[in-house]
């Protein structure tokens, strides 16, 4: 089972779990104003260890949009499937937010189309 480490917090997860719902059973508020579907950034976060090199479509045109490819991940469109570290860039706490967002799925939303960074290029 996956590792996961957020600050001085770490968890051990089923293989397959997405990565924000992972993050908030640490205890760590992070954004998903959008419900975790890739359409607003705020569950960003930069990896400090165990950067999946794959990602979705959903997130690559997201990125690409908000010019975050190559800056950042949207924590809402990985599965914990290795271990992992991460720092969350959005959270109640920094944003002031009165909520984290909508409830997010057990599944990814929109449904995976799977690319490797390979095939992504900040500017194609």
């Amino acid at each position: 089972m996956p590792t996961l480490k957020v600050g001085d917090k770490t968890g051990t997860f089923e293989e397959g779990t997405r990565l924000v719902r992972a993050i908030e059973a640490l205890g760590v508020d992070i954004g998903h104003r959008c419900g975790g579907k890739a359409r607003c950034t705020t569950c960003r976060v930069t990896f400090e260890s165990g950067e999946p090199n794959v990602l979705t479509e959903a997130e690559a045109a997201k990125l690409k949009d908000s010019g975050l490819l190559g800056e950042a991940r949207l924590s809402c469109q990985i599965l914990l499937d290795h271990d992992m570290e991460v720092t969350p860039l959005m959270t109640l706490e920094s944003e002031g937010w009165s909520d984290t967002g909508p409830d997010t799925s057990e599944t990814i939303e929109p449904p995976a189309a799977w690319l490797t960074q390979d095939d992504v290029q900040p500017d194609g």
